[in-house]
């Protein structure tokens, strides 16, 4: 007996002083600034939470969503911890896809988020990703550029003033062009940035019945400007180009002006990065004189999907990278100005943001004046204000952006491309019983 009780003793020794095998979280992120730091200050997490382990997936934008909705749609079980977008987050929580954040802990503070952030990851006033970043859109241009020009920048100028003052600093031999924009086909790529536009010159996606819009004069208003713009004032291969692509070009002094992502700011005025860093001004998105900017709402957030078996560590990452106290983790090793925008309200009340951002303003305002419910100038089914927020959108958007990516490229007309997307969008509705 004493033999016996001598050898379980040794082997509970041994399970005592075996390490724990750590829990391991798969993070599928995007390929941007913002998430590219997140990386680099995981240590930060893990020295919180000794016995949790990070592992990332990070894809560009269009790569990433496909690979999260394949994912969440088959119940692969793939990753711990999703980050999704403004337009997935009701969608999905109302499957039963997404795990509620009901437990982000006592210090989290959710109702310092912003309430036009919240409200879009929220369903049924329950929180169903926490937002990494906000963002709306807003004009981001050459002051130097402007001033050689004779041009001033209004705070919400017109898109006529836009495309005269593209015109005027283009200068092709020296390879400056006077305006970058998306024309990378996706729905949260180039039709991210001309929903916006859209919005802004009366058009919309459907009318209250579903019809879909693209045979309507403000539909061919919208594309026929933005092509003829392009072909103007814009970059050779100009249907290539995201996000990634025309920051790399506003940054190394290509670009005299980009409408895209207010989170964009910290980039284009960080002179690690940018040739133009202290010559960069900001105003609001324009519009046509409709009562709507060409701005967009959208927060990259993180989700726990409902296959997860780690919620609880899922909820801490997530809790830790979307709190006050990560904002004061990158505000002390990178500086107040590269902090994540867009989500806290008491980021816009800090004094050293305020300081250290000359953008700040700018991007709150922006924020706050995109409405999701009341996205167009004429009345809508639809909440959503660069997309539509119906599942059938993705698959939807995505094809309308590549007839219209076609468009801008030269491969087909303006007015192929949008009797294609009606005929494509016609199909699609009826085909999904909106349309009777």
């Amino acid at each position: 007996m004493r033999i016996l009780y001598g050898a379980l003793l040794g082997a509970a020794s041994l399970l005592a002083v075996a390490p724990a095998q750590a829990e391991k979280l798969t993070i599928a992120t995007v390929n941007n600034g913002d998430m590219i730091r997140m990386q680099g200050l995981t240590e930060d997490f893990k020295a919180k939470n000794p016995g949790i382990d990070v592992e990332w997936v990070t894809l560009e934008e269009n790569a990433l969503r496909q690979k999260v909705t394949t994912d969440i749609a088959t119940k692969g079980g793939q990753f711990d911890v999703l980050t999704i977008g403004t337009y997935e987050v009701p969608i999905w929580a109302k499957k039963g896809w997404l795990v509620p954040l009901d437990n982000l802990g006592a210090d989290y503070d959710v109702d310092d988020l912003l309430p036009a952030i919240r409200s879009g990851l929220s369903l049924d006033g329950k929180l169903y990703a926490a937002p990494f970043y906000g963002e709306s859109s807003m004009v981001m241009y050459r002051k130097d550029l402007f001033e050689k020009a004779g041009l001033t920048m209004p705070d919400s100028p017109t898109w006529d003033f836009i495309a005269d003052a593209a015109k005027k600093i283009t200068d092709k031999p020296g390879e400056v062009y006077g305006i970058c924009l998306r024309g990378k086909a996706g729905w949260g790529e180039n039709m991210a940035f001309l929903t916006a536009m859209s919005n802004s010159f009366g058009a919309r996606w459907f009318d209250e019945q579903w019809k879909p819009q693209f045979d309507q004069p403000e539909w061919k208003d919208t594309l026929s400007f933005y092509v003829d713009l392009m072909k103007d004032a814009g970059p050779p291969g100009a249907s290539s180009n995201g996000f990634n692509e025309n920051l790399a070009l506003f940054n190394s002094g290509k670009c005299g002006m980009w409408i895209d992502a207010t989170v964009a700011a910290s980039f284009v005025t960080n002179p690690k990065d940018s040739k133009v860093a202290d010559k960069v001004g900001f105003a609001l998105a324009p519009n046509k004189g409709l009562g709507k900017n060409a701005n967009w709402l959208w927060a990259w957030s993180l989700a726990v999907p409902a296959g997860s078996k780690k919620t609880e560590a899922a909820e801490k990452f997530i809790a830790w990278a979307t709190s006050k106290g990560y904002l004061d983790l990158v505000a002390a090793k990178e500086g107040w100005a590269n902090v994540p925008p867009g989500t806290r309200s008491s980021l816009y009340a800090n004094p050293e943001y305020q300081k250290a951002a000359p953008f700040a303003k700018m991007t709150l305002d922006s924020i706050n004046s995109a409405d999701p419910t009341h996205p167009t100038v004429k009345p809508v089914p639809y909440v959503g204000v660069q997309f539509v927020a119906i599942p059938e959108f993705q698959g939807l958007g995505t094809t309308v952006g590549q007839l219209f990516s076609a468009a801008l490229a030269g491969s087909s007309t303006v007015d192929q491309a949008l009797a294609s997307a009606q005929q494509a969008s016609t199909r699609e509705m009826t085909k999904a019983g909106y349309i009777k």
